[in-house]
């Protein structure tokens, strides 16, 4: 920059007016955040604005709102359609509208054509929106009686015009963005092929999100073999011609024999697939101007793109159409193992490691174990930890070093797949807040043992005058995140997650001195962050918090968990994930909007077992039972607890302190008709909580016939009254366990 500055001196001014600031044309227009906007793209140069019109469009256009107008479906529907894909256009819209489909279609006025617009013809652009999985398994069963019928897609915009022509009728016409559109029906979409435009638009979401990301476990539990006949049935749901299925197979075999190659067998985390899946595809598709087709955009601006599109919530039905059994993660003894921790100063990670150096065989093996304390160490911490993983690649290795960000995690990652090591993070337990995954409470108690200690290797201790700030800069790092995206994400990543016992759950609440000077702290930071070396209006606060803290000793050390308790608790959790008699928790992402329901996720072993106990009791239940293969068509079963379209958001989101934990489900009858099987149930007690399904039948769906939704297994106990299905009564009730999870 001072180079180009040297070269190309900015012209002396000799005094003259340049013009008003940025800041003084803002504040002179004060007063119209409109007129604001224009004022300053008024003053800057016509490069940087070449088109007005993009902001505002013309004079013309003023009258004109930007906001969605809803009156132009309707106009569009009743309109003359003047060409064929306006025809299909408008056929695909009314079925949807008129069998309320969850789907949007919005419609803004287009101002890149507002030269085009009177009162005679208008210009908009039309948004159709699916919101929910469930549009697009009616939509095919619509296309089953009417092959004609456009493709749907999760999301795609039209031009629509509307206009009168000459003889007066009011008419409309469609085009596709890329797409002209024709009036010849042959050439419209009878051949996929010919209608290539269109179909390639969403073929890059659709390679990215259902072929590759989706298909993860598969490929990695199930084998290649199971991952093709996975894929090939995918694209035999979305009608792909032959042609376009060869492509694309000859693309997804090299993905998985790539993907493979670089992993083995540790699943590719779906938080981080884009990070492999983009450069794969990138190198693809430079093969051939064919292969560049197939795969469109490729690279960091598709993977950032894809990740923003991964963050948007979408509604799931109550059954995946590709479900996946639970596994449990077994740490093997021929690999190596780094525990790691993603705390906060004070959260007594090297107290723990040191008992666990002290405590022989805690996994119950031989292998090495090696403490590798981040105070001591001067340099990079993780490019050490990662030499130590590849001298003794089947070494434990304690990680005594907070590891707050997805940046750590990440170089994590990066060691276990160059070693082949497993990973455990072991983070203390807090329920946190809305925004971060440690509570006041915590923090509070973070902020004590730092002040009470003496002599730190990095004098974070009583002696630091800054400990306090220190503290609030770490606590700031996990912000953006609720404890439960907090946990899913590090599960997502690592298979399996260790929680340090820290606060005692019937504890009183944080006294408000506490409380408020915590929250003055956060605030305060908030709004200076300053620098290590600038901390002017920071020691009164640190004062304050030491004189809080010291007026609530006795407090600060009733809520703590012992301890003693807090290792047992974490030796256990480390030797059941040794011997794989850990279940790994559903590794969803936890914000509600993209949590449809609550349910308890159940073993399939265990319903096989009791049906197969009452077809050798009841002759009408092995009756049922003997045309059903049930062996492999039940693939998942869960008890639903709420959902939130039936009883909203508040309902699911009160399930969140069970969330993980196992509840035991007891089984009392088996109700069965020509259409459906589902057992009668009902959740049991956890820590002390007796725990209800907000569903007026509660049920553990079994099986349904051919073209049946899970949802009809609702309507039982009615067919059961009308005399159309069959009650068997289980006595005495049989009792399974699953785990609780949000979906």
């Amino acid at each position: 920059m001072e180079q180009v500055l040297r070269d190309y001196p900015l012209p002396p001014s000799d005094g003259d007016y340049l013009g008003s600031s940025l800041r003084e044309i803002w504040a002179e227009n004060r007063s119209d955040e409109k007129q604001q906007i224009k004022a300053l793209l008024e003053s800057v140069d016509a490069s940087f604005l070449p088109n007005y019109m993009d902001w505002f469009g013309n004079d013309v256009a003023d009258g004109h709102s930007r906001n969605a107008d809803r009156s132009v479906v309707s106009k569009f529907l009743q309109a003359l359609p003047a060409d064929f894909s306006t025809t299909k256009l408008q056929e695909m819209v009314r079925l949807m509208t008129e069998k309320r489909f969850p789907a949007a279609f919005k419609c803004y006025h287009n101002f890149h054509k507002i030269n085009s617009v009177s009162s005679d013809s208008l210009h908009f652009k039309m948004v159709i929106h699916v919101h929910s999985d469930s549009a697009f398994r009616r939509y095919q069963e619509e296309m089953r009686h009417n092959p004609g019928l456009w493709p749907l897609y999760r999301g795609f915009f039209v031009d629509v015009n509307l206009f009168k022509n000459k003889k007066g009728i009011a008419g409309e016409s469609s085009q596709e963005i890329n797409y002209g559109s024709d009036t010849n029906a042959k050439d419209g979409l009878a051949n996929e092929d010919a209608n290539l435009m269109i179909k390639l638009k969403f073929l890059t979401y659709k390679i990215r999100t259902f072929l590759i990301r989706n298909g993860l476990p598969v490929l990695f539990k199930q084998g290649e073999a199971a991952y093709k006949a996975y894929y090939l049935r995918q694209m035999k749901i979305w009608n792909t011609s032959a042609a376009k299925q060869r492509e694309l197979s000859r693309m997804l075999d090299d993905w998985a024999v790539y993907i493979r190659e670089t992993y083995g067998h540790e699943q590719l985390s779906s938080f981080s697939y884009l990070s492999e899946a983009e450069p794969f595809l990138e190198q693809y598709a430079k093969r051939s101007p064919k292969t560049q087709a197939l795969i469109g955009s490729a690279g960091s601006l598709m993977r950032d793109l894809a990740i923003i599109e991964g963050s948007r919530g979408k509604e799931r039905d109550i059954i995946p159409s590709s479900p996946t059994p639970m596994v449990k993660e077994v740490i093997r003894k021929d690999e190596g193992l780094i525990v790691f921790f993603p705390g906060i100063p004070g959260c007594a990670k090297s107290a723990l490691c040191k008992e666990i150096m002290s405590a022989p065989g805690v996994l119950g093996d031989d292998r090495p174990v090696h403490h590798l304390m981040g105070d001591l160490f001067q340099g990079k911490y993780w490019g050490m930890v990662a030499e130590e993983c590849c001298k003794e690649p089947y070494s434990v290795i304690l990680a005594d070093k907070n590891a707050p960000n997805r940046g750590v995690w990440r170089q994590i990652e990066d060691m276990c797949r160059r070693t082949k090591a497993s990973a455990i993070p072991v983070v203390p337990d807090s329920e946190g807040t809305e925004s971060n995954p440690f509570s006041l409470d915590a923090l509070a108690v973070f902020m004590f043992r730092v002040l009470h200690r003496a002599n730190h290797p990095r004098n974070l201790d009583k002696s630091s005058p800054h400990a306090g700030y220190v503290l609030l800069k770490f606590y700031d790092l996990y912000h953006g995140k609720n404890r439960n995206e907090f946990e899913a994400e590090l599960i997502e990543r690592f298979g399996s997650l260790v929680k340090m016992p820290l606060l005692e759950p019937s504890r009183a609440p944080l006294p408000e001195c506490v409380r408020s000077t915590l929250q003055k702290g956060l605030d305060l930071y908030g709004r200076l962050k300053p620098t290590q070396d600038t901390y002017s209006e920071w020691p009164e606060w640190e004062t304050q918090l030491r004189e809080s803290l010291l007026q609530n000793v006795e407090y600060l050390n009733s809520i703590q968990v012992p301890f003693e308790s807090s290792v047992e608790s974490v030796l256990k959790q480390l030797k059941a994930i040794a011997k794989g008699e850990h279940t790994t928790p559903s590794a969803k992402q936890r914000s509600f909007g993209t949590i449809a329901y609550a349910a308890v996720n159940l073993p399939i072993s265990a319903f096989l077992d009791l049906l197969d106990s009452l077809g050798g009791q009841d002759p009408k239940v092995e009756g049922f039972l003997k045309d059903k293969d049930l062996r492999s068509s039940l693939t998942k079963a869960h008890l639903t607890l709420a959902h939130k379209r039936s009883h909203g958001v508040t309902a699911v989101a009160n399930y969140g302190p069970y969330v993980n934990q196992n509840v035991p489900i007891s089984m009392h009858a088996l109700l069965f008709s020509e259409k459906s099987a589902a057992l009668e149930a009902e959740p049991g007690v956890v820590d002390g909580e007796k725990l209800s399904s907000k569903n007026e039948w509660p049920h553990v769906t079994l099986w349904t016939a051919d073209g049946v939704s899970a949802k009809e297994a609702n309507v039982l106990p009615r067919l059961l009254a009308e005399g159309k299905a069959t009650r068997v009564e289980i006595d005495p009730p049989i009792t399974i366990t699953g785990v609780l999870e949000f979906f």
